[in-house]
């Protein structure tokens, strides 16, 4: 099979010819159409992600859609032709999605939804599975809830954005100017963060109460704001929340907090089936209409691989970045 390897961080990809993987016990071997792209690969790529523990050379890719080709001992819920999609490898060791084909834990895929293409699919899994984890396994999104999601415009944002709308929530999102009338296309308020404070949004959109749950996909003081925003007994979550933070603003309210590591199943092993599981609920309402990504209109290939870390480097990308494969 045809790969792009990755042989040192910041140096070129080369497409190689590798051998095709053979599925193992509880694995799948999945014929790849295309893969996702996301700022953590070129974080990898550059050599700037130590918690995604993938030591180069490697191939690179976290997130895949295409088709069974063949499956292991043991594997029940899929079988050859089935359309698959998943957050699958290019971390702790695992291979990468930029490759014709991959052997993958079935506990990490799902069916692909019916009314996504390949290339939609592909753009799904991993900011599908961070958003849903921090508003739906972690903070228990509801009806009734004004949800706040900060960074609305960005690969995790839109996705929560439709998540929260889709549990009955009321959303507002955080963002530039620039990204207002994507936010409201979404169904949510956008919130220009420069031209407001906590204080004026908070009084402005909650009477002064401040919003029942927050999500941070922002980090760094967008986290801190958050711990303000957030009202007596509500919840903040973050995706990044990897840095020390005052905690009294959040104490002083009752308030909880969550963090979100999607990568930790990948990781450990442990955990892994709760990332399909997501995957399937999750289908269920991209098929009812409440839920899609938002694909940049490139195609990129194996060979062109290099170009699409540059978009996405460069933030050029409008929407999430596929490499087509097969």
């Amino acid at each position: 099979m045809h790969a792009a390897l990755a042989d040192a961080p910041g140096a070129p990809f080369r497409v190689v010819a590798l051998p095709r993987p053979e599925p193992t016990a509880g694995q799948v071997l999945v014929r790849i159409a295309a893969s996702g792209v996301n700022p953590l690969d070129t974080k990898i790529h550059a050599g700037q992600a130590a918690h995604a523990r993938q030591p180069l050379p490697a191939v690179l890719g976290l997130d895949l859609a295409g088709t069974v080709e063949a499956v292991g001992a043991g594997v029940m819920a899929f079988r050859p032709g089935d359309v698959v999609y998943g957050l699958a490898g290019g971390v702790g060791g695992l291979p990468g999605t930029l490759a014709e084909y991959a052997a993958v834990d079935a506990d990490l895929l799902a069916h692909k939804p019916r009314n996504l293409g390949l290339r939609e699919a592909a753009a799904l899994p991993l900011v599908l599975i961070t958003a849903w984890e921090g508003l739906v396994d972690r903070a228990n999104v509801r009806a009734g809830q004004k949800v706040l999601v900060h960074g609305g415009a960005g690969g995790v944002g839109h996705v929560a954005i439709q998540i929260a709308r889709a549990f009955g929530a009321e959303v507002f999102a955080t963002g530039s100017a620039a990204n207002a009338a994507a936010i409201r296309r979404l169904g949510a308020t956008p919130i220009d963060y420069r031209a407001s404070s906590v204080d004026a949004y908070v009084a402005e959109h909650t009477a002064g109460l401040g919003f029942d749950l927050v999500y941070d996909t922002v980090g760094g003081a967008t986290l801190d704001a958050s711990f303000a925003a957030v009202r007596r007994f509500g919840h903040v979550v973050s995706c990044l929340g990897w840095g020390s933070h005052a905690l009294g603003p959040l104490s002083f309210r009752a308030a909880t907090y969550s963090g979100v590591f999607t990568l930790l199943p990948m990781l450990t092993g442990a955990g892994r089936a709760q990332h399909g599981e997501i995957l399937r609920q999750a289908a269920a309402l991209v098929e009812a209409g409440h839920l899609a990504p938002t694909v940049d209109p490139r195609h990129f290939t194996l060979a062109t691989v290099a170009e699409a870390h540059a978009a996405i480097t460069a933030g050029t990308a409008a929407g999430k970045i596929v490499v087509d494969i097969g």
